[in-house]
């Protein structure tokens, strides 16, 4: 299949996005359903705090059409509590995202790790062997420590993301380090250069045969859809 642009925002469930996003009489039942009109992808950021029912994975996978796609933030659990050690609850996180795997529905799952992990390249090349090889995982690190070569050479040797994330306290490296490439970008708002830069940067990437995802802020107004769907729409500069 082509590589392609996937864009949207860290969550969608947000009653201050009306009027300027969702109609000003939408039900919030219908929000992911009127989302998925306008965006092609979302991050799911409540998966950091609990585990999604089967259920509510099928009602997503059935509120969007084929192609739509749902990152997921992985527990608290594995990046801040046992921090990538080996435990049982790794299975329990992943076999809870089948239904969205199995559908084909299952973008990238970010492991975000706190600020104060630093770098530990013997316990990531540990979890890495352990977990499922055909989901693709991100992984954001928050300590300048792990932005050195072999961490690089890891993710690259199993395919996982280095995220892209804008950062008032980071400077992360723009290194490719799998098939995909996971930009998290932070900002309130984006002038009309900026997404037309971005999707420059986008289109470059795609062409070369990478699946891009661009996730913006969400917060309590609707700018970082309005952001990414002008990323969508944008021409090139």
């Amino acid at each position: 299949m082509a590589a392609k642009l996937y864009a949207g925002t860290s969550g969608f469930a947000y009653d201050a996005w009306k009027p300027a996003f969702y109609p000003p009489k939408l039900a919030s039942k219908k929000f992911l359903e009127h989302y998925a009109t306008r965006l092609n992808a979302v991050e799911i950021n409540y998966t950091f705090r609990r585990l999604p029912s089967p259920s509510s994975l099928q009602g997503w996978i059935e509120q969007t059409p084929p192609g739509f796609m749902f990152s997921l933030k992985a527990h608290q659990k594995l990046t801040h509590f046992i921090r990538l050690q080996k435990n049982e609850f790794t299975d329990v996180f992943f076999k809870s995202v089948d239904p969205l795997r199995i559908a084909g529905r299952l973008g990238p799952i970010l492991f975000q790790l706190p600020p104060n992990f630093g770098l530990n390249l013997e316990l990531l090349t540990e979890f890495l062997g352990d977990v499922p090889d055909d989901v693709p995982l991100a992984f954001e690190f928050r300590n300048k420590s792990w932005f050195v070569d072999p961490v690089y050479e890891l993710l690259e040797k199993r395919g996982v993301a280095l995220c892209l994330a804008e950062s008032e306290k980071l400077v992360v490296p723009e290194r490719v380090t799998a098939k995909f490439v996971y930009f998290r970008l932070r900002k309130e708002n984006y002038t009309a250069e900026e997404v037309a830069e971005i999707r420059t940067k986008c289109d470059a990437l795609v062409a070369e045969g990478k699946d891009v995802y661009v996730y913006f802020k969400h917060e309590d107004t609707p700018d970082g859809a309005l952001c990414a769907e002008r990323l969508l729409t944008a021409a090139a500069s």
